[in-house]
C-alpha cells in the first residue's frame, strides 16, 4: 500500500475509501454489498492512483460576502476596513473594481481614497464572514472529510478517495465551484494539483472565479515563468534572499 501524508495524518488511500463509506452508508444489507463491491472492484485503482490536492479560495472573501448581501454595490468599488476611530483602519479586502484603482490590502483608508475618491468602505462583519465559511465548509464536506482551513476563505481539500464517485478531479472541482457561487452568491478560484503548494498556485493562477490544474505535464509551462514569490510562504525576505543568489522566478529556483 501507498502511505499518504495530509498534514500530519498519515493513512492509505484505501483506508480513505473505507472512511468515506462508512461514513456516508450504515454497513447493512443491500448498502454493505454495494460498499464490499466497489472497493474490490476499484480498490487497486484508488490505491495506485496519484493524490488529488484542491486548493479553494473564496476570491475577495469580505467583499465578495458584502456585494452578495448589498447587491447595489456589484458594480461599484468596495473595500471592507478597519475602524478608523480605533486606529485598525486599514483595508481588509477589496473587490475587483477598486483593486486596478489601485485599493491594496493593508493599505490605510485614507490612501484608499486618494487612489479611488468614491470608494464605498464598510465594516467588517465577522459573525456573516464566519457564518458564510461555515457553510462553505459544509460544501466541501460532502466531497471529503480531509479538509484543512487556511483563514476563513481558503481551504485544501484532498479528494483522492473521492475521485472514482465523483468523477474526475476537473469535474469535481467544478462542482464544487458551481456549488459555491449558486449556494454562496460568491466566487472561487481552485486550485487542483498532486500536492498542497502546487494547489495553492493553481488558486493564485487565475481569479476570480477560475479553475487551474497544474500537474506533471503543464507544471513547467504554468509555473517556472511565475516569479519566485508566487510560492506559498515566500515572504518578502526570503524573495530578497533569493533575488541575492540571482533567483527571480519558480523555474530558475527548480
Amino acid at each position: 500500500k501507498i502511505a499518504v501524508i495530509t498534514g500530519t495524518r498519515c493513512c492509505t488511500v484505501q483506508n480513505d475509501v473505507v472512511r468515506f463509506f462508512r461514513k456516508s452508508f450504515p454497513l447493512v444489507t443491500e448498502k454493505q454489498k454495494f460498499y464490499n463491491t466497489v472497493v474490490r472492484e476499484h480498490g487497486k485503482e484508488m490505491i495506485d492512483m496519484a493524490r488529488s490536492i484542491f486548493h479553494i479560495d473564496m476570491n475577495c472573501f469580505y467583499a465578495a460576502v458584502e456585494m452578495q448581501r448589498h447587491p447595489e454595490l456589484r458594480n461599484q468599488p468596495v473595500a471592507v476596513c478597519g475602524s478608523q476611530e480605533d486606529r485598525h483602519g486599514i483595508v481588509l479586502t477589496a473587490n475587483y473594481i477598486a483593486k486596478p484603482l489601485g485599493v491594496k490590502t493593508g493599505m490605510a483608508v485614507w490612501q484608499a481614497r486618494q487612489c479611488c475618491p468614491n470608494l464605498v468602505v464598510l465594516p467588517p462583519d465577522m459573525r456573516e464572514y464566519i457564518r458564510i465559511s461555515r457553510l462553505a465548509r459544509e460544501i466541501y464536506e460532502d466531497y471529503t472529510d480531509q479538509i484543512e482551513p487556511f483563514g476563513l476563505d481558503e481551504n485544501w481539500l484532498d479528494v483522492t478517495g473521492s475521485v472514482g464517485l465523483f468523477g474526475s478531479p476537473m469535474a469535481m472541482a467544478k462542482e464544487i465551484s458551481d456549488r459555491i457561487k449558486f449556494e454562496l452568491g460568491i466566487p472561487a478560484s481552485i486550485g487542483a494539483a498532486d500536492n498542497k503548494i502546487t494547489a495553492k498556485l493553481g488558486s493564485d493562477y487565475k481569479k476570480p472565479d477560475a479553475i487551474t490544474r497544474i500537474e506533471a505535464d503543464n507544471y513547467q509551462e504554468i509555473a517556472y515563468p511565475l516569479p519566485v514569490r508566487d510560492l506559498l510562504y515566500v515572504g518578502p525576505a526570503t524573495e530578497q534572499k533569493l533575488y541575492s543568489l540571482g533567483i527571480n522566478t519558480i523555474g530558475q529556483l527548480a
